[in-house]
């Protein structure tokens, strides 16, 4: 077929523009199609690790409800190596960690909440983890430490019980002046309706009055 002088003209600015850059378009191409299936392929991985990890994840509970403290272990041990990454992981370091002070084993317990302060991707698992491990280090008599735990996290919903915390550390050290704030403040962050206000008052008012 003859093409006439204007689509000669068209064809060879085409064959121009494609030696010039012709290279530079199928990198580009050959770049997006790799990020692609990457993607996908992340996708993918994530997804079948989650599936793995929900899989431990229900044997922890369902050793932690048999008290087999054993299993409890290999299941957290599991978890934390391999799948630390996802939310069953930070899921999975509470749970432990309860099993563990069930059983009496405050070392094994302050561990999988270390890790949960250390790893846990959601601010939530983080101020839980930090709460009960101030719990733990107020039954050890830890009472500095375990004030120092409590000065990061406590944002939003746990500010009550942070304060409240605080307040307890602070009993323990007989430092009542502080305390009586730290519960104040407790009451000033918990909604009316929650069942620990009634708990602080109680604490505040055991306390008596300044000077008393």
């Amino acid at each position: 077929m003859a093409y006439n002088f204007e689509e000669q003209e068209q064809l060879e600015n085409l064959k121009a523009f494609w030696k010039q850059y012709g290279n530079f378009i199928l990198t580009v191409v050959t770049v997006a199609a790799l990020a692609v299936a990457g993607w996908r392929g992340w996708g993918w991985y994530q997804g079948n690790q989650a599936a793995q990890a929900a899989v431990v994840y229900e044997q922890l509970r369902e050793a932690a409800a048999a008290r087999n403290v054993d299993k409890v272990r290999e299941a957290a041990g599991t978890l934390f190596a391999s799948y630390r990454s996802t939310a069953y992981g930070q899921m999975g370091a509470l749970v432990a960690a309860h099993a563990y002070a069930g059983a009496g084993d405050a070392k094994a317990a302050r561990a999988a909440l270390e890790w949960a302060v250390s790893n846990a991707r959601d601010e939530a698992f983080r101020s839980a983890a930090r709460l009960r491990l101030a719990a733990l280090l107020l039954d050890e008599k830890a009472y500095d430490e375990g004030l120092k735990v409590l000065q990061t996290g406590g944002e939003g919903s746990y500010a009550g019980e942070f304060a409240d915390r605080r307040g307890d550390l602070l009993v323990a050290q007989g430092k009542q002046a502080e305390a009586r704030s730290a519960y104040r403040q407790a009451l000033e962050a918990l909604a009316p309706d929650s069942a620990l206000r009634r708990v602080v008052q109680l604490k505040l008012e055991a306390l008596g009055t300044e000077g008393a």
